[in-house]
């Protein structure tokens, strides 16, 4: 299932929290002089449109639009049956069906009388919406992410150390107990878990210690075994990775890790895996250099000791005083 239930607790994210992010968008439009930015979303592609306005498609694609002066706006395929859902789970109201979508966004600026727009990371669209946009009278400037989302904000934060905190309990709690179960078992039992606690997507990858994490096949879960989780908790990703606890590595892996975070790994003798989670997608590979302030990464580590490889890892964040987990 790519996504579970997808619900708004304003106890967790305060609608406020989208007024904050609002109010600097529409402070670099200002500065640009420019009606309006357009965000791209997707089923996969959705931080950047979920951090604006709480919208997490559970498919198809929509352009989030973003006045300067006014609410936003939605621009999207879905069937107008899901609008009171998703008029329910985010700070939206106008929604257009919208079959077209560079056709409906480029009627809206003659409704608008709009002659210049803001394209949030404008090169990242497909080609089917670049070209006729560029092909248009409309001037479309691009506009990159860190212009509008320069860092994370405590709401930001705190929604991903819940879903860094639910993985790390539910993995404590069952990997001790997954040795001679198949990884298929172990996948299901963690599968379970984490939807009943509230996570809508989940990315799990299992190793024997002779491979690199991939997907369960059939293996049984040794004490030679490593796991990867990618969680997303309220559309807020995470990921980890631990080695079996009774393997005699968990222990000292953790404290080697723990002791190489501020460096993101850069003082270690071990293969060293660093991802931005602070980019339109859940996570991407990336090099070290790419995790500017305030940035969120999740940092794997292997090590090898004889045969067999283990691997551990979490998330965390580039504080002000250097990368920190969350």
């Amino acid at each position: 299932m790519k996504r579970g239930l997808i619900a708004w607790d304003r106890k967790e994210l305060p609608p406020e929290a989208f007024e904050s992010r609002l109010a600097g968008v529409r402070k670099s439009l200002a500065e640009r002089d420019l009606p309006a930015l357009v965000i791209y979303t997707d089923v996969w592609r959705s931080n950047q449109g979920r951090h604006f306005s709480n919208f997490m498609p559970y498919w198809n694609r929509a352009l989030i639009v973003l006045p300067r002066d006014g609410a936003p706006v939605l621009l999207c395929a879905l069937s107008p049956r899901v609008y009171a859902w998703i008029r329910s789970v985010t700070i939206l109201d106008e929604i257009r069906p919208s079959g077209n979508l560079t056709q409906k966004l480029l009627e809206m600026c003659t409704e608008k009388q709009w002659k210049q727009l803001g394209i949030l990371d404008l090169s990242r669209l497909s080609e089917d919406l670049f070209l006729p946009i560029q092909a248009a009278e409309i001037e479309a400037l691009d506009m990159p992410s860190s212009t509008v989302w320069p860092s994370t904000d405590d709401w930001e934060l705190e929604m991903h150390r819940r879903a860094a905190k639910l993985a790390r309990s539910v993995l404590t709690e069952e990997f001790p107990e997954a040795a001679g179960c198949t990884d298929h078992e172990f996948a299901g039992r963690l599968e379970r878990r984490f939807r009943r606690a509230g996570a809508e997507d989940l990315v799990l990858l299992f190793t024997d210690g002779e491979t690199v994490p991939h997907s369960a096949h059939g293996a049984k879960i040794t004490e030679s075994s490593s796991v990867s989780v990618a969680l997303e908790y309220r559309g807020h990703w995470i990921k980890l990775s631990r080695p079996h606890p009774c393997s005699g590595v968990a222990a000292p892996l953790e404290n080697l890790f723990r002791a190489s975070v501020k460096t993101l790994g850069a003082d270690l003798n071990t293969p060293v895996y660093v991802e931005t989670l602070s980019g339109p997608y859940p996570y991407e590979s990336c090099e070290r250099s790419a995790i500017e302030p305030g940035a969120l990464f999740a940092l794997q580590i292997a090590s090898r000791s004889g045969q067999h490889r283990w691997f551990y890892g979490d998330t965390g964040w580039r504080a002000p005083g250097g990368a920190e987990l969350l």
